[in-house]
């Protein structure tokens, strides 16, 4: 079933009646069933009270454009490179790490070091997000956690599409992984990333699996997508900003550039198609109005069938990835989970 929605400031409402009058003001729910299932709804969405002032102000801020604004991959980039350069240096402020680039396995990364490490037997794994064609979390990601749990954190700068589709990144991380191996024991690693990363994180699982790799201790994909051929019903509400802006209808055929000539039903490429028996204990977190809401707890399910341990927290009324504003209350919630888990599994 497909759902087809518009957008009317904090309400979602009837494409015709935005279409009439953008500037009518929706006041009661309603909903069409179409013939093939497709719904076309309004619905009237307050904010949840029990949100933090700071999560209030940031969700209510004015929408500069409900339009599809597309963007080459040069200006994509160049914005989330000047994203993750404010966010390094607000939360160098915030957490005493060091952080410097290097390479691992001839693959480049970001060390990000506690001033004082508390465990100098362990090491975290990030896998940046950024839609697998930029990065946006290489700092954001990885140095709140590296603050958090006082253990070394590298952050992959593996490589993206377009240049470089699928399974470029899974190959990037494996030899790293292989490489810190030589130093780590296995129980003593944890691989965690946001959004593609997330994905990136299960997919190098299925991966280590199918080499019969030693596994690592425990895995963090903190919103993640579970197919690239579809993504629930969370795909069709929401986009990266939750409610607010543009929302492609589905249609089967996202990331191509990052899938390239692979089968989209490859297990490595979409997990839930994988075999997840025997996976390391994993904490999934997504939000509300995640456009990866569906697909994480999806992939939850999955692994809890498998008898796996698995752990999942959903906030209310947040957007994909919130905890990368390190402004709200919630991220700092958030990113104590993350610390709290891997303090937990790694320590086993």
């Amino acid at each position: 079933m497909r759902l087809l929605i518009g957008m009317a400031t904090l309400s979602v409402g009837l494409v015709a009646v935005a279409q009439e009058n953008p500037a009518a003001k929706i006041t009661e729910n309603h909903a069409v069933t179409e013939a093939d299932g497709t719904v076309r709804e309004q619905r009237v969405i307050p904010l949840p009270q029990w949100l933090s002032p700071e999560a209030k102000a940031w969700l209510s801020r004015p929408l500069a454009t409900d339009a599809n604004v597309p963007q080459t991959i040069e200006q994509r980039r160049a914005m989330q490179d000047a994203s993750q350069a404010r966010h390094r240096d607000e939360l160098l402020k915030m957490f005493p790490v060091t952080v410097k680039d290097s390479a691992i396995a001839g693959v480049p990364v970001r060390e990000v070091v506690p001033a004082t490490i508390k465990h100098q037997d362990r090491v975290l794994i990030c896998l940046h997000g950024g839609g697998f064609n930029a990065d946006s979390g290489s700092y954001s990601e990885s140095i709140p956690v590296a603050g958090l749990t006082g253990v070394r954190v590298v952050s992959v700068l593996y490589r993206m599409a377009p240049e470089n589709p699928f399974p470029a990144g899974v190959d990037d991380v494996i030899a790293v992984y292989k490489e810190l191996l030589k130093t780590y024991k296995p129980n003593r690693i944890g691989i965690f990333g946001s959004s593609a990363g997330a994905a990136l994180t299960l997919e190098v699982a299925v991966k280590m699996k199918q080499l019969k790799m030693p596994m690592p201790a425990a895995l963090g994909p903190f919103s993640s997508s579970a197919s690239l051929v579809e993504g629930g019903d969370s795909r069709s509400l929401y986009n990266t900003d939750g409610w607010r802006g543009y929302v492609p209808v589905q249609d089967g055929r996202q990331n191509p550039e990052y899938v390239g000539k692979t089968d989209r039903r490859d297990p490595v490429l979409s997990p839930i198609y994988a075999d997840v028996h025997n996976m390391p204990p994993t904490l999934f977190i997504t939000s509300e109005r995640d456009l990866l809401l569906s697909s994480t707890s999806t992939l939850h399910r999955a692994f809890l069938r498998a008898g796996n341990q698995s752990q999942l927290i959903v906030f209310d009324g947040l957007p994909h990835c919130f905890w990368n504003n390190n402004q709200l209350p919630e991220s700092r919630e958030a990113w104590g989970y993350m610390a709290e888990f891997f303090d937990r599994e790694l320590g086993r």
